[in-house]
């Protein structure tokens, strides 16, 4: 019999205090290889703060974080992007005066390598991997238009390409969806599945509960910084407390008719 293969992620008892205030309260959870974890809550909940201890952006101030049986606690943002974890923000962040393909450049020549002493191209292995990344999302043919012409659903697929070109294991995506319609919210997350096909790890935060649900394999809910409930998307709709904290009884029914014609 063939032994489980570890976990990619563990967060052991990690915690993110500021001063008095725990955002993050001692939280345990795996993620295994190929696994989609959707994280859910209200504002304030501690979501985006558990991505900044993941990355590196603000360390934990207790516990641990294993990346590929490493650990990767106190490691710089940098140093863990080129470990293999590529993450997205809420903002849509992009070098505005650059073309899609030069800011794709740039995310493939600085986060797989230090680059202590910078070249003066960035390379034909970057330039590939930016390619094949604006391939990914959707935006050959786009590759000269400035970033900051584009409109919102391209500036969040240009965020996703950057991410893609550093080939990460495993990715963070911050509420993708947020301020799209419901017609580029399903372009989107057709992008998405195609990202987790081709083999990538993905841990999600997002408000948008059909792009959560649909696209996760496992559910995690948060409120002041603690789960309160970890499971399949179908449960959230039966737990009580999910309910009164986060849904309420009308979005728990909507959502549960829109699971129901998922399933069938």
């Amino acid at each position: 019999m063939t032994a489980a293969r570890p976990p990619l992620l563990t967060c052991n008892r990690v915690s993110k205090h500021f001063g008095a205030l725990a955002a993050v309260n001692n939280l345990s959870f795996d993620l295994r290889e190929g696994e989609v974890l959707g994280i859910g809550g209200p504002n304030g909940a501690g979501k985006t703060t558990l991505f900044d201890v993941i990355s590196g952006l603000n360390p934990a101030t207790g516990g641990t974080v294993m990346f590929e049986g490493r650990d990767i606690t106190r490691l710089p943002p940098e140093a863990i992007c080129h470990a293999g974890i590529a993450r997205t923000f809420q903002l849509n962040a992009c070098f505005e005066s650059l073309s899609l393909r030069d800011n794709v450049r740039v995310a493939a020549y600085f986060g797989r390598d230090n680059r202590r002493y910078p070249g003066l191209s960035v390379g034909k292995e970057a330039d590939d991997q930016a390619g094949e990344a604006l391939a990914a999302v959707g935006l050959t043919g786009k590759d000269d238009v400035p970033a900051g012409a584009l409109p919102v659903l391209d500036r969040k697929l240009l965020m996703l390409a950057g991410a893609l070109a550093t080939r990460p294991r495993l990715l963070l995506m911050d509420e993708p969806v947020g301020g799209l319609n419901p017609r580029e919210t399903d372009h989107f997350m057709e992008v998405v599945r195609r990202i987790v096909q081709s083999g990538v790890t993905i841990i999600l935060i997002e408000h948008v509960m059909r792009f959560l649900v649909q696209l996760s394999s496992r559910v995690m809910i948060m409120h002041h910084g603690e789960r309160i409930y970890e499971g399949p998307p179908r449960g959230l709709t039966s737990d009580r407390t999910v309910i009164d904290v986060y849904l309420g009884e009308g979005a728990s029914q909507r959502l549960g008719r829109l699971m129901e014609e998922a399933a069938g």
